[in-house]
Order: structure tokens, then sequence, then C-alpha cells
């Protein structure tokens, strides 16, 4: 063997005898363990697609899988000696949580007694302001319609109605005399007092005009003067209150007394100062644009007699006849009875 030969050959044997150059044999990781369970209801019924998740330090997120349809659930690769807790979870149960489980190499662990106790149910009552229940019936009272187009407002079926504010008042007001339902009612009058040519105004399409505008005028100040500007005032209430149980006198008492009794804010019975006072305030400002003929202290009170006469007659329909016509209060009279 040349000299060349034996260097390299000693080279050699040192590269693989040498402890620095040769490859090191690394210790064995601990043997990983698992965390075993089943999870149950109250009943002793297992949970199945429940969510189980482990949480430890050394996991960024945690780990997490779900029941099988017997409720068993396995958690797997688990590092021993590192804290972990088993969080179980599922819809309708309160959340369920292990105490601290440390697991030693290679070790199986079974979790026992995981019982999920049904959700306490957390209701929030959120307090209602009497001005916003008021502004929430008056949406219902607005849909009160007879034969579905009449409208049908102020009048309340709802027992447990609470006071309108001077707002509410106005709102009911101006929705009525805005309506179209109520101009053609005054075209409705206007053509009757064209036929009767009453009161003195000439004929042809002037004179219907005029007597359209009277109408409109009529209803226009009874209903903002007695139905929002006097009972804002006063503190009544100008809406017809249905009674709807009793016997048929008390009733029709109950109905024929509307012109003359209503009912205050504060929840009692009163005499109508404000129904009254707008028929008589009505009945005034018509002397403005009557014809001369028919102005004075006459036209003040028999205007106030019509009015009063039939809101007597409207009291009487609203009792007996109108609610059973009017589609949005008898669909919640069904109801009630159904709830009862």
């Amino acid at each position: 063997m040349s000299a060349r030969h034996c260097l390299c050959f000693l080279i050699l044997s040192v590269c693989v005898t040498s402890p620095a150059v040769s490859q090191q044999i690394s210790a064995p990781e601990p043997q990983t363990g698992a965390i075993i369970g089943t999870v149950t209801d109250g009943n002793d019924g297992t949970v199945s697609g429940a969510t189980v998740a482990l949480e430890g330090p050394s996991l960024a997120d945690p780990q997490r899988v779900e029941t099988t349809d017997n409720g068993f659930f396995r958690l797997d690769h688990l590092k021993p000696g590192i804290p972990y807790h088993v969080n179980v979870s599922a819809r309708g149960f309160a959340d369920w949580s292990s105490p601290e489980v440390i697991l030693r190499p290679g070790q199986y662990v079974e979790l026992t007694d995981i019982r999920l106790r049904i959700a306490t149910a957390v209701t929030t009552v959120s307090a209602v302001s009497p001005e916003e229940l008021a502004t929430e019936q008056v949406k219902v009272e607005e849909t009160q319609r007879v034969l579905g187009f009449i409208p049908n407002f102020y009048v309340v079926y709802d027992r447990d109605a609470v006071p309108l504010t001077p707002k509410l008042k106005f709102r009911l007001a101006l929705k009525t005399s805005t309506d179209s339902v109520t101009f053609l009612g005054a075209a409705f009058l206007a053509g009757i007092d064209q036929a009767s040519d009453t009161p003195d105004y000439v004929q042809g399409a002037k004179g219907f005009g005029q007597r359209l505008g009277a109408n409109y005028a009529n209803g226009l100040t009874d209903i903002m003067i007695g139905g929002a500007i006097l009972p804002s005032v006063l503190h009544q209430d100008p809406r017809y209150f249905y009674q709807g149980t009793g016997t048929k006198k008390s009733r029709a008492l109950h109905a024929l007394s509307t012109p003359f009794i209503c009912k205050g804010d504060n929840g009692r019975w009163q005499p109508n100062y404000s129904g009254l006072g707008g028929y008589l305030a009505s009945g005034a400002i018509s002397n403005t644009y009557y014809p001369p003929s028919n102005r004075g202290p006459g036209l003040v009170f028999s205007t106030t007699s019509i009015d009063i006469a039939a809101d007597m007659a409207n009291g009487l329909l609203q009792e007996f006849v109108l609610r059973k016509f009017t589609p949005t209060a008898k669909n919640r009279r069904q109801s009630e009875a159904g709830s009862n």
C-alpha cells in the first residue's frame, strides 16, 4: 500500500470513528396519549354532534372534534406533561368544562360524567313607554276600514288601550280629514244638498262646488277642533270605546251617550266637553262661508243637533254592526277567541 493510500485510509478511519463527524443518535420522543369520553344529557341519553374542544398552552388553536351518533369522542396525539382542558358544547345545552388533565407518556384518559344540562332561557324585558304603546295601537287603528275602504279610525277595540298624546290626536284627525273617502263623503252630501237646493247657494257646477266646500269644511273643523284641539287642551280621548259585552240595553246606552260622555286621558269617564265644543265651534265657523240667508244662531244649533244625532247613530252602528264589516277588527276578535 502506498503512502498516499495509507493516508487516505487513515483519514477515512478517523472520519468514521470520530464522534465530531459521526451522526448523533437522538433520544426517542415521549409517547403521546389520548383523551376519550361519552357525552350524555340529563336523562342519560347520548348527545351526538356535540362540539368537543381541547385547549392547552401548546395549542395555537383549540383542537375540535364532534361526538359520534352514540355521543363518543376521541382526542389523539396529545403530548404528556401538558395541562389540557376539554370543553363540550351543544345546541340547546349549557356548556361543560373538564378539570385540568395532565397525561403521562402513552396514557389514555377517559373523562366520565360528561352530562350536559338544558340551557336556561334568558328573557329580556324591555320597558315600553306609554307613548310608544299608544303609537303602536294607533297604527292598528289606522288600518281599520269598514268593508275594507271606509275609514274607521276613531274606534277602540283594544280593552287595554292607553291614552293618546296630543301628537297622536292630531295625527288621527289629519289622517281622517285627508282620506280620499272623506272627500267622497263630502261630495255625496253635496249632491244631496244640491238636489234639495240647500243651503241657498246657486245651482249648477258652481253651486255644487260651494256645497262640496261647505260640507268638507264642516267635517274638517269638527274633526280638528272636536277631535284634536279640544281633546289635547282638555285631556280627553276623542275615540269611541267599543263595549262589546253586557246586555243589549247597556251597550245601546253606552253608544247613545257618546256625544255627552267620553273617556279622559286619566282613564275615567267624564262629560264630553271636547265633542260638544267641536260641534258648536264648527257650526259657528260655518257662518263665515254659508250664504247670508242661512247664517245666524239657527245655523249653529241646527248643525250641532245634526252632529249630535249623527254621533249617536254612529255609536249604535259601531256597537252592533260595523265591527263585523271591519276586516282587521274581525280578524283580531277571532285571534283573541282562539287564544282564550
